[in-house]
């Protein structure tokens, strides 16, 4: 699995795309935080766990992505809100077969500060990288 910091990861989706090879950005969040906190733009929304259980099905997600995806050769990147679920999620992609799985290193708000605020020090926001909120 490849590990990209948020611009890394925006422009290797930029790459991918000018060479034809339209990869599939998936948010591993649950969708209500999502749509309440803020998504980047053009991402599908499959989440590692849901709400109530709070518990990954590894082989739900992986049909999922794989029937968004089409394909297993087709590249993936991941996010989520701070860069850990898309580390077991990417894992189990790999394990699945996935040929090409990245991942946004301190997901979409980033680490914690000293006050335990998110989107202070890194992460895709921080980073002003394109994002939508519903």
């Amino acid at each position: 699995m490849q590990h990209l910091l948020p611009r890394q990861a925006w422009e290797w989706l930029q790459a991918r795309r000018a060479a034809d090879a339209e990869p599939l950005f998936v948010d591993v969040r649950m969708e209500v935080e999502s749509l309440y906190v803020g998504r980047p733009p053009g991402v599908v929304q499959v989440p590692w766990y849901e709400y109530p259980e709070l518990k990954p099905d590894a082989q739900r997600f992986v049909q999922q992505v794989e029937r968004e995806a089409g394909s297993k050769e087709r590249p993936l990147l991941l996010i989520c809100r701070s860069g850990k679920r898309t580390l077991e999620a990417g894992a189990a992609l790999e394990a699945a077969g996935f040929s090409e799985v990245a991942h946004v290193l301190h997901g979409f708000e980033g680490d914690l500060d000293a006050h335990f605020h998110r989107s202070t020090r890194n992460g895709w926001r921080f980073d002003g990288l394109p994002w939508e909120q519903m």
